[in-house]
């Protein structure tokens, strides 16, 4: 495991207990524990989140402070705070590598108003050549 992305700062954990109180539990764990769903579940949400609050159901203080160790060395992540039946866990991202650049758009024609695209049309219909045998369309007055 590398221990190096687990250790924050203090001044780190201040900062990331302040961008979790908003937050609200992504993940519960009840009385049948820590089982590999539930593992599961919480590697899904820090690989999407980096910052999330986990729930517990159930279990005195001791346990839930051996279920926020266990969670942080099984998916090498950072306690962040343990208060009450809440505890917050940080795993930074794993850098991504670059997608390639994305081919640029084209520009939507600009949308044309009922009058405007009437008037573009009478001038196209008056600068078309007469045709044998075809009227030209009649033009408004």
């Amino acid at each position: 495991m590398n221990d190096s992305i687990t250790d924050i700062t203090s001044g780190q954990r201040r900062s990331l207990r302040a961008l979790a109180h908003p937050l609200k539990p992504v993940v519960s764990i009840s009385q049948k524990g820590l089982s590999d769903t539930v593992l599961a579940e919480i590697e899904r949400c820090l690989a999407a989140h980096e910052l999330i609050k986990i729930r517990v159901y159930g279990h005195e203080r001791e346990q839930r402070e051996t279920l926020l160790a266990e969670v942080c060395t099984m998916l090498n992540a950072a306690p962040v705070q343990h208060i009450g039946n809440l505890l917050v866990v940080w795993r930074e991202k794993p850098a991504v590598a670059e997608p390639s650049p994305a081919v640029p758009r084209r520009r939507a024609a600009p949308v044309l108003s009922k009058k405007a695209a009437a008037a573009k049309t009478d001038k196209a219909a008056r600068s078309r050549k007469i045709v044998l045998g075809k009227p030209r369309r009649p033009t408004r007055t």
